[in-house]
């Protein structure tokens, strides 16, 4: 394949997962998945995949588009806790800022870029394993998961602690152990779905570039 070539296959490439990712988000319950005060996702696997496709600098956009959906959909169909993600909500006296854009976008961005790094890891110590592909993948796309549960339920606690568990109608010294309810319940799913598909969506793009 010749560098042209190359190149519009990756745009063509990166204009799908863009466009997976706004379907995603903007079709009611399909990569937002409403839980009472929270939201549930599964648009992390796009970006990962997108990623491991694509290399880190993509994923990273890609990860950005994420973010960009987030903070459209916090905006302009909020939840009481849409502050956290939108510094243009306001729940009563409690309003979202630069803060807000950080939790929004920076672990989002990530995503992408630890589950590729996680990915070559995994397969330059698995190289003489016949599995070593099917383990990266699953692996990346737990690590790749946990990294958007992780930074934005701490980076919440860490920048929004008080107002966060003014709204959610507990005591500040427990929202911590929420938090980390959350993660469990709702984190911990995400990962192992997003194992599952990035194992199978993924192997299928990697054999193809392989091929190719």
């Amino acid at each position: 394949m010749n560098n042209r070539s190359k190149k519009t296959t990756g745009l063509v490439q990166m204009s799908l997962f863009t466009a997976i990712i706004i379907i995603m988000a903007m079709v009611p319950g399909l990569g937002y998945i409403p839980l009472g005060v929270i939201r549930a996702t599964i648009i992390h696997v796009p970006v990962i995949i997108g990623a491991l496709v694509l290399g880190p600098k993509k994923g990273a956009i890609l990860g950005g588009i994420f973010g960009l959906t987030s903070l459209i959909n916090n905006t302009f169909a909020p939840t009481v806790t849409s502050f956290v993600f939108s510094p243009f909500y306001t729940m009563g006296e409690i309003h979202g800022g630069v803060k807000s854009l950080i939790i929004c976008f920076v672990p989002r961005i990530l995503i992408g870029i630890v589950a590729y790094y996680v990915y070559k890891l995994v397969r330059k110590v698995m190289k003489n394993s016949k599995h070593s592909m099917v383990t990266a993948l699953a692996i990346s796309g737990v690590i790749g998961s946990l990294t958007n549960t992780l930074l934005v339920m701490n980076l919440i606690y860490l920048f929004f602690g008080e107002s966060y568990a003014a709204v959610k109608e507990i005591a500040y010294e427990a929202l911590y152990g929420t938090i980390l309810v959350v993660i469990g319940t709702n984190g911990i799913p995400e990962a192992i779905v997003s194992a599952i598909l990035v194992t199978a969506i993924g192997r299928v793009f990697l054999k193809s570039r392989i091929r190719n």
